[in-house]
């Protein structure tokens, strides 16, 4: 575990997803109830995560999330021999959130 580098953050969320997951100010995927943690990409990782996990999504959007807004809840961890990822250990603020994009390719 070791905390958040410099790097402009990611996450990958469908439309209809945001629209029910955002409530009072903050933005709370299924994930962090039933992980602990919010995933999130640095942008050379965002292709394959969607190829991975996100190639049928329909209404994939990419939100862009200012990694200082959200302080020491960023902890990159090592994905069992698939690299180093970022983690948000908390919901995600609306404010921390800079950017919602249709996916079309690479940030």
């Amino acid at each position: 575990m070791r905390s958040a580098p410099e790097v402009e953050l990611f996450h990958l969320v469908s439309a209809a997803d945001w629209a029910t997951r955002v409530v009072g100010g903050e933005y709370r995927p299924a994930s962090l109830e039933a992980e602990g943690f919010v995933h999130l990409s640095s942008a050379d990782q965002i292709d394959g995560t969607v190829a991975r996990f996100y190639a049928e999504v329909q209404d994939l959007q990419v939100l862009t999330v200012d990694p200082e807004a959200l302080g020491d809840l960023v902890v990159w961890e090592d994905l069992l021999g698939h690299g180093s990822f970022p983690h948000c250990y908390g919901p995600i603020p609306l404010s921390a959130v800079t950017e919602m994009t249709p996916w079309r390719s690479t940030p």
